[in-house]
């Protein structure tokens, strides 16, 4: 509870100021949903589900947290809710929404994604409801997830109203995304440190490197046709499924037009075929034709 408690309002510690963040969407706003058992107006007990925006959370967490203690060499230590550290917090999301990056100074974003990440809360069910707030610390709560690191989701990642010169994710946990090998190629890539290689592409982590191309036209009797080849190396470290597709893989597509006042009539097809990775390295071919008839 008290971990929740200080992320959730680390993360969200005013609704005016979530408002003001240039990021923010009233349909990805993180909710405390508790369900509570309440007298009706004719006296029966009733069950609904309420739902509480970051500040409107607030009392409920002095609330549930009021006769909050432990015990600590015989001694009794009262542990209610901490006013203090949600007055750093806002102070804190203050300075860091006011915040911009100097003239001349490059700023990058990347962030751990492929992780569920706690989003939402609800404490209690329609069949077991919450009848005492106090009891809420006691309570096993579900999470409603999104993608993110484990620990801080996606969107709020990205949500730092600078002006990111780019932005990545990488599958990674909140503190282990620190030893992912594709974190440090990222940084030799934009940092240009060591032999940077031109073709490498920091999003999806490989290097995509032309090796031929070749188009050609013709043009006779009101027909045109056009073929072009063209090929690539995709180059990546990662090796681990290089047994799992032995086979190439071929896709094809094609694509016609009728004749009509203000064109002619034309035809394209292309085909892919994407070879089984070897020694790190897996082959790529285009090729495509079109065709056009003028009318």
């Amino acid at each position: 509870m008290h971990q929740l408690v200080r992320d959730y309002l680390i993360e969200c510690p005013s609704i005016y100021e979530l408002m003001a963040c240039p990021y923010f969407h009233w349909e990805h706003m993180p909710l405390l949903e508790i369900w509570r058992e309440k007298e009706g107006c004719n006296g029966i007990p009733q069950t609904i589900l309420e739902s509480y925006r970051p500040g409107e959370s607030i009392d409920i967490f002095k609330e549930s947290l009021s006769g909050n203690s432990i015990d600590y060499c015989g001694e009794n230590i009262p542990l209610p809710f901490n006013l203090e550290i949600l007055k750093w917090a806002k102070e804190t999301h203050k300075v860091l929404s006011e915040a911009k990056v100097p003239s001349g100074v490059k700023f990058y974003n990347i962030y751990g994604i492929n992780l569920e990440t706690p989003h939402s809360v609800c404490y209690g069910s329609e069949e077991a409801p919450i009848t005492d707030i106090r009891d809420l610390r006691f309570s096993e709560p579900t999470y409603v997830c999104v993608d993110g690191d484990g620990t801080v989701p996606v969107e709020s990642a990205k949500a730092d109203g600078l002006n990111a010169e780019a932005r990545v994710g990488i599958p990674g946990e909140h503190r282990g995304i620190l030893c992912e090998p594709h974190l440090y190629r990222i940084l030799k890539h934009w940092l240009k440190a060591g032999n940077p290689d031109p073709f490498y592409n920091p999003i999806n982590d490989y290097v995509i490197l032309p090796t031929a191309f070749e188009m050609e036209s013709l043009h006779e009797k009101g027909m045109q046709v056009t073929s072009l080849k063209e090929e690539w190396e995709i180059i990546t470290e990662d090796q681990g499924n290089q047994d799992a597709n032995k086979n190439s893989l071929v896709s094809s597509i094609s694509v016609s037009q009728g004749p009509s006042k203000q064109s002619s009539r034309s035809e394209a097809h292309a085909t892919v075929i994407v070879h089984p990775q070897n020694e790190g390295k897996q082959h790529v071919e285009l090729n495509a034709i079109s065709v056009s008839i003028d009318t």
